[in-house]
């Protein structure tokens, strides 16, 4: 059963992440009010902004969604390997 809920955190995490690449990704080609983007801004902003606080802005390159790949990929692995120590 562990081991069933290890790769379900695993899927969602690896979706996760290809989520927050394709967010910033698109915000180099499509303007900020394109719906696509504006769903995606509304479901990771809450996510960013915090990190955002902390993280300051580098040559004008944003890093939070790579600060924010890295927490949910360690906090995954964490998790997973908790479970799997059951």
């Amino acid at each position: 059963m562990f081991v069933a809920l290890a790769r379900l955190i695993n899927s969602l995490t690896q979706l996760f992440i290809l989520v927050v690449i394709v967010d910033s990704l698109l915000s180099f080609f499509l303007p900020p009010y394109h719906p696509l983007r504006e769903a995606l801004d509304r479901f990771l902003e809450p996510l960013l902004m915090p990190i955002r606080r902390v993280v300051p802005l580098v040559a004008g390159l944003d890093f939070s969604p790579l600060v924010l790949i890295i927490l949910v990929q360690v906090l995954a692995t964490a998790l997973i390997n908790f479970l799997l120590a059951i």
